[in-house]
């Protein structure tokens, strides 16, 4: 079977080649940012199932990171757009994940939030990195988002140096079977010191219109 190749996926291949290259300093999700917006239209983000855990009612806020938390400190980053890359508005974007430890919490809304986007599209949160659960294979992030006039998106974010993908997210990510593109495994700066780091990951949703 002959695997399909979005230009997505060509224009990964093409940095990791060496045949496309780019300022220093800049990222993958930066190139495909260029690059799209040159092009004029991206691909809607592929969907994901919701799962088991979503809760309503999910709190307003983009720290979802405590004082004395576990886990690696992560910051997401990102916007909500149209396939013309033009900025969404009144979009809601509820996410959701595991502690450290791999566990949700189920009686209250301890990593949760529901996000507001900026006029821009841009939307943040900070956090900490999810642990393994044993009913899923890769680290992962839930969002659910909603807009006027455009077709819910339900996603997940994935995180290219977890373990599981030995490195190599491009031969390795179907070891997870929920992972439904490998776009949606982004690629993780790190930033701070050795001894107060933190992972930074960009991650686009582009959505459709209804």
């Amino acid at each position: 079977m002959h695997r399909h190749w979005s230009r997505r996926d060509v224009i990964r291949q093409c940095l990791a080649a060496g045949v496309l290259v780019v300022p220093a300093g800049w990222c993958e999700a930066d190139a495909l940012h260029a690059w799209f917006d040159a092009q004029g239209q991206r691909e809607p983000t592929p969907h994901v199932e919701m799962g088991p855990f979503y809760k309503r009612r999910a709190p307003a806020t983009a720290m979802m990171r405590q004082a004395g938390d576990a886990g690696m400190p992560l910051a997401v980053r990102g916007r909500v757009i149209t396939v013309h890359g033009e900025p969404v508005p009144n979009a809601t974007i509820e996410v959701w994940q595991a502690d450290h430890g791999g566990l949700y919490d189920l009686d209250g809304y301890r990593f949760r939030a529901a996000l507001t986007p900026g006029a821009t599209g841009a939307y943040g949160f900070e956090s900490v990195m999810p642990g393994h659960y044993p009913a899923r294979v890769a680290r992962h992030v839930h969002y659910f988002v909603t807009a006027p006039g455009h077709k819910p998106l339900t996603t997940q974010l994935y995180f290219a140096s977890d373990e599981v993908f030995e490195g190599n997210p491009d031969k390795h990510f179907r070891k997870d079977p929920l992972i439904t593109s490998r776009t949606l495994v982004r690629p993780v700066t790190l930033t701070g010191t050795p001894t107060n780091g933190q992972a930074t990951v960009e991650f686009e949703l582009v959505l459709e219109k209804a």
